[in-house]
């Protein structure tokens, strides 16, 4: 019977290094090939030309390199790419390049699918199927990164975690992903320029938080108001906003780090003054930002994007407040690549093409 290989690349350093001292090989041998996995993107052992071929047809009678492919790839009238990524058992997620004059940002996705039920966002309508893996979430920032050179001429700047999937769902991977991204012998980027986004899971923020991680969290709030809050998003009945709050400032304290409140203003769902006045409330308790969020149609009537006069509302109240606040319009709506519209809109998580 066949020999079951195991991914190569859940291996650490350490265990590569163990590997070839138990086939009584030098142990430096390890670091080549973990250099050949993470710094230099390899998917294929016989790049691997400082081993020799024997090592090499050691590591393929022992290993795989399970690895990611384009499946489809959409261009916006603006410049945003939307990748259809095919991960190594068929199932599919998506990710975003958006440009902008001054930076590259990678869109990346956590899960295949979502187990949460914002009724708002496009993913939350699919069912999760699993959680990425590490190297997966790192495959999609490389494969962006080359994108930007390609067609932008520039490195990716920045990474947002706002794709398809809750990531502190599946924060033990997305943090080791992030792990790979930031080190030395991964990407060597700065966590500065990495950005956590989640819909608030609280016992999660806290857990994250004694890890004292460098990177930036952002938070999924979308209503300073309870039941509002609830109605958008149901499962956050578990995490109410007082938790939340006590989270975050959790958080701050640990890392000294303001959180970045995501909000999606609806059209006569919380577009009223109560609803700016109890945000800008909820603001005031933990060092933070605003973002508002232009919001991106998903075929639901009942969301409709709130009229500018609301938005200038809030814009106004939030800066009289001393509260940091950005307008972020969408990019790449025209190929369903925006903000909540990530789904896989063929409907499928599977199929047989070829790449």
């Amino acid at each position: 019977m066949e020999r079951k290989r195991r991914d190569i690349r859940a291996l650490s350093l350490d265990e590569l290094r163990r590997f070839f001292i138990s086939h009584s090989l030098p142990a430096f041998k390890g670091n080549q090939v973990f250099e050949w996995l993470w710094s230099k993107g390899s998917h294929d052992f016989l790049e691997m030309t400082n081993l020799s071929k024997s090592h090499r047809s050691l590591l393929e009678e022992h290993f795989v390199i399970n690895h990611i492919a384009v499946d489809q790839l959409q261009r916006s009238d603006d410049g945003t790419i939307k990748n259809a990524i095919r991960l190594h058992d068929g199932y599919l997620v998506e990710s975003v390049l958006i440009p902008t004059d001054t930076r590259s940002t990678a869109c990346v996705s956590s899960q295949v699918g979502c187990s949460l039920d914002c009724h708002f966002c496009a993913t939350a309508k699919l069912k999760r199927m699993r959680n990425l893996n590490p190297d997966e979430i790192y495959d999609q920032v490389v494969e962006i990164d080359k994108q930007s050179q390609l067609y932008y001429n520039r490195p990716l700047t920045n990474i947002v975690f706002m794709g398809m999937g809750e990531p502190l769902m599946n924060y033990k991977n997305t943090l080791t992903a992030i792990d790979r991204i930031t080190s030395a012998d991964g990407l060597g980027m700065s966590p500065k320029r990495i950005t956590v986004s989640t819909s608030g899971i609280t016992k999660i923020i806290r857990e994250i938080s004694d890890q004292n991680p460098k990177f930036k969290l952002a938070v999924s709030l979308h209503s300073a108001i309870e039941e509002t809050r609830n109605r958008l998003m149901p499962f956050t009945k578990t995490f109410p906003l007082d938790q939340l709050l006590e989270a975050l400032k959790y958080w701050y304290k640990k890392t000294k780090s303001q959180v970045t409140f995501e909000v999606v203003v609806w059209k006569d769902i919380n577009d009223k003054q109560a609803d700016i006045d109890a945000l800008v409330s909820y603001c005031k308790q933990v060092p933070s930002k605003v973002n508002l969020i232009e919001y991106n149609a998903i075929g639901d009537d009942q969301f409709v994007q709130a009229r500018p006069e609301a938005i200038a509302a809030y814009t106004t109240a939030l800066e009289n407040n001393r509260i940091s606040v950005t307008v972020r319009r969408s990019r790449g709506k025209d190929i369903d690549a925006a903000c909540g519209q990530l789904a896989n809109k063929n409907n499928e998580f599977t199929h047989d093409h070829d790449v």
